[in-house]
């Protein structure tokens, strides 16, 4: 079974792009669009190379061998 990281937002909803910067995957905005070409990204098991795809409570978020979930 894979250990599901909890990433906590306050907001409604937080961007992939902003995703990405919470968990370290990236420096900067500007960093996003390079990453999510480069790299497989599943939101809820559907591949999306959105960085403004909008993340809501209790999405997953697959990339790599990590798995993330918003709460």
């Amino acid at each position: 079974m894979a250990i599901i990281k909890k990433v906590e937002i306050k907001e409604e909803f937080i961007s992939l792009g902003q995703f990405l910067k919470i968990v370290d995957l990236i420096s900067s905005g500007g960093e996003a669009k390079a990453f999510l070409m480069s790299n497989t990204v599943l939101i809820n098991h559907e591949p999306d190379h959105r960085r403004g795809k909008k993340l809501y409570k209790n999405d997953l978020i697959e990339i790599a061998s990590e798995t993330y979930q918003i709460c």
